[in-house]
């Protein structure tokens, strides 16, 4: 899986025709007070989610007993740093970063959705889920470092300054949506991957896919024709359907119903907890109040337009939301840029800025498609000679176990287990810390998997094994039950020492 971000080599403009369209979105046109009453009930959900699904890992990925502590990272960030830590690692967590901060951070940004939810206090919500997710995101250092994390951190910044009531915010998020899909067909494209020049990128994805649903494993065996027919749909959709999330109205509609198609699809072959899920939200700015008004209760649309701000209470504020638009294009601009060496030192400054709080970012998943699957398998032993296997709650281990839904939960350890299968281990990684933990018990590790077969002791010696892991085919399957099958790789870990001379 390749993460790979799309480099611009020319100044970012924005046309003269979109500026028009946003000069009309602050002026006149069609209101955007449901569509922006459904969004932050939208978001205060998917906010909610995320904070649950932390809280019930968090311990045991970055707690004192966890894998990676985040006191010991705090300390070297300090001693690095020194008074610069607070900016370069911008998170609560250096008032307190014991167990019960940790969870206390959680259950606050639990809080604070359910505000946002109840329209309560309403702008207090939107900044303390933004602040408490930014602290918990930087603190989770390996395991918080994935797109769906900053791409609801950008979101949650923009609908801060929506709920000021500048209808300036609708181009905000129609161009994140439009930047989103364009920069996921982008680096398809630009990463040379053979699977998505010839269309076969879908002969393997339902297979070397993270965390695959029960459908993907139907899904994979399609005919190789249709598989190429998605495959073609994919790239037309993210490369040419964005651009006309920015024309008349029946194309901009086109593009919506595109790209809630496109993400439900996924949703029904991929775990990728509530990274789709907020696309699929963030498209509700595509259309505008005469889309939903029919569709939604008479007294409710009637409550939600006598609670829109009116023009006045936001005309002070009209002004610093054009800043922050301003600001965000010269940061994208300048971050395109980076890599020349040409970019103003004032640029670099506000690269810094929207890079660390995760104002404006970059996207693009599987850029490249793996043709295989690779499964670490850990086991543990008391003699070195019999070998007993931990298993994880959602990634595939034991041949007999069915695939599982988790949306829109992340088991951020599982998740990082595919990406630690696909390279080599490192002695100072976050691998090695985890198996240090398996052989001393840590009760909040442990917590994290499905099975502990050690359950009085840990074990004396602990390893992992690399498999290669293919699907059964159905008819396999009808005969053994099983729904893998494996070849074993060698050895993960220890890793083998390099030979000298």
């Amino acid at each position: 899986m390749s993460f790979a971000l799309f480099e611009r080599k020319t100044p970012l403009q924005v046309p003269g025709t979109i500026k028009c369209r946003l000069n009309r979105l602050d002026s006149s046109g069609p209101p955007f007070a449901l569509v922006s009453w459904l969004f932050l009930r939208g978001l205060a959900l998917i906010y909610l989610a995320a904070f649950a699904s932390m809280s019930a890992q968090i311990e045991g990925l970055i707690g004192s007993q966890g894998i990676l502590p985040l006191q010991a990272k705090l300390a070297e960030m300090a001693a690095f740093y020194g008074s610069g830590g607070y900016f370069e690692f911008p998170t609560l967590f250096w008032l307190a970063a014991s167990d019960t901060a940790l969870r206390l951070v959680c259950y606050a940004g639990m809080a604070s959705s359910v505000l946002l939810l109840l329209n309560i206090a309403q702008k207090a919500a939107l900044i303390l889920c933004y602040l408490l997710y930014l602290s918990v995101t930087v603190a989770g250092q390996d395991f918080f470092s994935f797109q769906w994390d900053v791409f609801l951190l950008e979101s949650g910044f923009i609908g801060i300054f929506l709920s000021w009531g500048s209808r300036f915010n609708v181009f905000l998020y129609r161009w994140l949506v439009a930047r989103f899909m364009f920069m996921g067909g982008v680096v398809k494209v630009a990463s040379g991957d053979p699977a998505w020049a010839k269309l076969t990128a879908l002969n393997y994805h339902y297979l070397t896919e993270p965390l695959p649903t029960p459908l993907a494993y139907y899904a994979y065996f399609l005919p190789s024709w249709f598989h190429k027919l998605c495959v073609a749909g994919v790239l037309w959709l993210e490369l040419i359907v964005p651009f006309f999330v920015f024309l008349p109205r029946p194309f901009r509609l086109f593009a919506a119903w595109s790209f809630i198609g496109l993400q439900s699809a996924i949703i029904l072959t991929g775990n990728y907890n509530f990274f789709n899920l907020l696309t699929i939200l963030l498209c509700l700015w595509l259309f505008d109040d005469r889309d939903l008004a029919g569709r939604l209760p008479a007294r409710l649309v009637a409550h939600i337009q006598q609670q829109q701000p009116r023009p006045g209470e936001a005309a002070h504020l009209l002004a610093g939301s054009w800043t922050v638009f301003v600001l965000i294009v010269c940061a994208l601009t300048a971050w395109m840029h980076n890599t020349q060496g040409r970019t103003p030192q004032i640029f670099r400054s506000w690269v810094l800025t929207t890079s660390t709080f995760a104002v404006i970012n970059q996207y693009g998943p599987f850029g490249v498609i793996n043709t295989e699957r690779h499964e670490i398998i850990i086991e543990g032993s008391d003699d070195g000679k019999t070998w007993k296997a931990y298993e994880f709650n959602y990634k595939p281990g034991d041949l007999s176990r069915n695939l599982r839904w988790n949306i829109p939960h992340q088991p951020r350890l599982d998740w990082q287990l595919w990406f630690a299968a696909l390279e080599k281990p490192r002695l100072d990684g976050w691998f090695a810390a985890f198996m240090a933990r398996l052989q001393e018990g840590s009760p909040p590790v442990l917590a994290l998997l499905r099975t502990n077969p050690f359950p009085d002791h840990p074990p004396v010696f602990v390893r992992a094994l690399l498999y290669r892991y293919a699907y059964a085919t159905p008819e396999q399957r009808a005969k053994t039950g099983q729904l893998w099958r494996r070849e074993a790789i060698g050895q993960y870990w220890p890793p083998p020492v390099p030979e000298f001379g």
